[in-house]
């Protein structure tokens, strides 16, 4: 049995899912296929509620921690790789990050998406027969392929736009080189998006703009993860006169010992130099 075969098969339960669902929307709410695609990538976004707030946990303690981890890669920077590795792993361990976390609900939306993509592909002939597919009467058909038709390349710049934007909001932890990449990436992809049917399309954008809409809920509802506070005597942290000298390295007697003040000398009578100089 062949790679494809076995993937198909895998699938297949998830594909009369999207199938039963798309259903659903059109023949018992009365909703158009197109307007049931939409319904049902909101159903998969709520399903997917969980993954994504482990991402956004994750995310929050990823930026709380990358002061310490720039600091390892920088301790290690031009050394052994290997080593800088193991030491992230552990340091991934001790405080339980989850880098992968952030991932998690794009790699989850993948196999419904190929499950979409498997309905779409015998839509007209299948559940879909004798229906009209066009959508919002300027979209002819969500099976055709978006470049078929000019109303598909308006919704490729949809796409492209809504896509930038929600990288925007999922990339808040990334460095300034990774962010510009991941929202160039959806321009160099665009050529591979335009061959899906115009139903994928919209899928994408419903995904993307939901994204979105995540992405400014979080940043008003939930609140920023404060940054680890820097070691006492780190390298790097500023002293000013008002700032209290650290305290001595040693025993809790020693250093207790050592931060008292002196004590002052009794008091008594106060001996006045004379001027030698003076009664001349």
């Amino acid at each position: 049995m062949s790679l494809a075969l076995i993937v198909l098969s895998i699938l297949s339960p998830l594909e009369n899912a999207v199938r039963w669902l798309l259903a659903r929307f059109h023949d018992n709410l009365g909703l158009p296929w197109a307007w049931a695609i939409v319904a049902t990538t909101v159903v998969v976004r709520i399903a997917l509620v969980p993954l994504t707030v482990k991402q956004i946990h994750s995310m929050q303690s990823l930026q709380k921690h990358a002061p310490e981890m720039k600091a390892i890669q920088q301790r290690h920077k031009g050394g052994d790789r290997q080593k800088m590795n193991e030491e992230m792993m552990a340091f991934y361990k001790e405080n339980r990050i989850n880098p992968a976390a952030s991932c998690l609900p794009m790699l989850a939306q993948f196999p419904v998406f190929i499950s979409l993509y498997l309905v779409l592909k015998h839509f007209s002939t299948g559940i879909a027969k004798g229906s009209d597919l066009s959508w919002l009467h300027f979209v002819p058909s969500i099976t055709a392929r978006a470049d078929s038709h000019w109303s598909g390349f308006v919704l490729l710049a949809v796409y492209a736009l809504s896509q930038i934007s929600s990288s925007y909001f999922m990339s808040t932890t990334m460095d300034k080189m990774q962010r510009r990449l991941l929202m160039i990436l959806p321009l160099v992809f665009i050529s591979v998006i335009a061959h899906f049917q115009v139903g994928l399309v919209l899928y994408w954008v419903t995904t993307n703009l939901w994204t979105v809409g995540q992405g400014l809920v979080t940043r008003r509802l939930v609140p920023k993860a404060a940054p680890a506070a820097p070691a006492a005597g780190a390298a790097g942290t500023k002293r000013s006169s008002r700032t209290p000298p650290p305290a001595p390295a040693g025993n809790g007697a020693q250093a207790t010992a050592t931060a008292r003040p002196k004590p002052t000398p009794p008091a008594g009578p106060r001996r006045v130099k004379r001027n030698k100089g003076r009664g001349r």
